[in-house]
């Protein structure tokens, strides 16, 4: 079996997620390494930490595929100052590159909300809100993405019984929800991550819930019975992001050893 460079696994991500879907303010990409050399392995995780480099490192990985950047804002230095720069040290010193596929990975066909809506049980998912369309910089094809999706249950839902879903689909500990609506739930609009912006969207839409990660406290007011609001947490709902990238890599790039990170790098945690 041929060997497959690094690049080649960032081509491939890049082509399922071309770069210019990511938001202005995002910073996806390669972040740190270099890229000619062999993949030995890819570790797959939502972040970067210092705690992941060393698993990365014990699994002979060379290469972390992470959906949140590690480098997100400009770094003016690189020290021992905080986890970040701290983080970049140990990659560099171990030969690790790492990537990230983050709003581009949220905004695909088949990326992140999607992978969402499967877990859920939607079908007929389709985009919804903002569309985008963009030139692939590898294929020169033009690509269609969006910041939403919209589907719909075979079977209508109940409020309580689509909470009772999200917490086992899931695993989570709680869902934040507004009033629960009193007559039964049949479409789905949903966001991973922060996505409490599309909102109206999803009520534009006639969805009669709406799923994200966050929201703030403001935002659940003033929409008792006419949608149905449930928040599950941020990390909780991109945790399937590594699915994506290794149905992606395993596609494109056989042979190419991918290892789902093992270590839960939520930094909220829950007391009850």
């Amino acid at each position: 079996m041929r060997s497959v460079k690094i690049k080649e696994v960032i081509d491939a991500l890049e082509r399922f997620a071309p770069l210019p879907l990511q938001e202005d303010y995002d910073n996806a990409g390669l972040q740190v390494g270099l890229t000619e050399a062999e993949v030995s392995g890819a570790l797959l995780c939502l972040d970067v930490t210092e705690r992941v480099v060393d698993e990365a490192i014990a699994r002979g990985c060379n290469l972390i595929v992470a959906h949140h950047p590690l480098i997100f804002r400009k770094l003016a230095q690189v020290t021992d100052a905080d986890y970040v720069q701290r983080t970049v040290r140990k990659a560099v010193r171990n030969d690790v590159t790492v990537v990230a596929m983050h709003t581009n990975m949220d905004a695909a066909s088949g990326g992140v909300n999607f992978k969402i809506a499967e877990r859920l049980g939607l079908e007929g998912v389709r985009f919804f809100g903002r569309e985008k369309l963009v030139r692939s910089p590898l294929t020169g094809e033009t690509v269609t993405g969006g910041d939403g999706v919209i589907g719909t249950f075979a079977e209508p839902l109940a409020a309580d019984d689509l909470i009772l879903r999200l917490k086992k689909r899931f695993d989570v500990e709680c869902v934040q929800a507004n009033q629960l609506l009193r007559r039964e739930i049949k479409t789905v609009a949903l966001c991973g991550g922060a996505g409490s912006f599309l909102l109206q969207d999803a009520i534009n839409a006639g969805a009669d819930a709406f799923v994200t990660g966050e929201m703030h406290y403001h935002e659940f007011f003033g929409h008792e019975q006419e949608i149905q609001i449930c928040v599950i947490g941020h990390y909780q709902s991109e945790q399937f992001t590594c699915e994506v990238f290794r149905e992606v890599i395993e596609r494109d790039c056989p042979g190419v050893r991918c290892c789902l990170s093992e270590i839960n790098t939520n930094p909220i945690a829950y007391f009850s």
